[in-house]
């Protein structure tokens, strides 16, 4: 049976002073885990705030295991980019 999973990522850029800083640091991540692991990516929450951030990193895959796998090294990835402004994650399955 197919899994999709949702990996939902809470940033504090507290680097960025401004919304055009903040949209660079978010396509450059966006456009990385989607090349790299082959996941969507989109920012869902605080697009007219410059310091924090909501996306959602969703893959489908045949095999929850393999859905597991590539979510959590989503994570991985955007935790050695941006280090503690990771600030928050959450996993939920369809």
């Amino acid at each position: 049976m197919p899994s999709i999973g949702v990996l939902t990522l809470e940033l504090r850029l507290e680097n960025s002073h401004s919304l055009k800083e903040k949209r660079h640091v978010i396509k450059g991540l966006r456009d990385r885990l989607h090349h790299k692991f082959n996941v969507s990516v989109a920012e869902i929450d605080f697009q007219d705030l410059w310091q924090r951030s909501v996306l959602a990193a969703v893959t489908v895959s045949a095999d929850r295991v393999q859905a597991e796998k590539v979510l959590q090294s989503v994570e991985h990835e955007t935790a050695s980019i941006l280090g503690p402004a990771l600030a928050g994650v959450n996993v939920e399955w369809i």
